[in-house]
């Protein structure tokens, strides 16, 4: 497990913006948080290595790529060994359609966050994934209407 690291409110302005926009240039970063930007830059240095930044990301809209569809399932495994659990994961790191994989504790073993183009391509994936694999005891759909932290147009 990563070592606990300390952060100021400086820190905390930067992270807050970032999660915003990580493209964000350090002068604006720097008017925001009230630094310099030699400042900005030196702190955002130290965040990634000490492994508060894990990843500069670029989030992809789904419908732009023909997958609008957007899914999540909670799944509940016959056995939990360790075999079985890796190989579960394995298969999940070979599909395109998996955004997010969490195991967790609970009613569920694993939520899995999918975008698909349509229901014809979930079905596919229920198939392969789940029906084909007995080790899967159930499985639970919950369809995403919308991004709530989005604002509509």
């Amino acid at each position: 497990m990563p070592e606990c690291v300390t952060l100021d409110r400086f820190d905390h302005a930067l992270l807050e913006r970032l999660r915003v926009n990580n493209q964000t240039p350090a002068r604006v970063l720097a008017e925001a948080v009230g630094l310099s930007e030699s400042a900005v830059l030196r702190r955002l240095r130290a965040l990634r290595k000490s492994g508060v930044i894990l990843a500069d990301v670029a989030i992809v809209h789904p419908a732009v790529l023909g997958r609008p569809l957007g899914i999540h399932v909670l799944v509940s495994l016959e056995r939990e060994g360790t075999a079985a659990l890796d190989a579960f994961e394995r298969k999940l790191r070979g599909r395109p359609e998996v955004q997010g994989a969490w195991y967790v504790t609970g009613e569920a073993d694993f939520v899995l966050h999918l975008q698909l183009g349509d229901m014809e391509e979930y079905e596919r994936f229920t198939r392969e994934m789940f029906h084909d694999d007995p080790n899967v005891r159930s499985f639970r759909t919950i369809i995403t209407l919308r991004d709530a932290l989005k604002p509509r147009r």
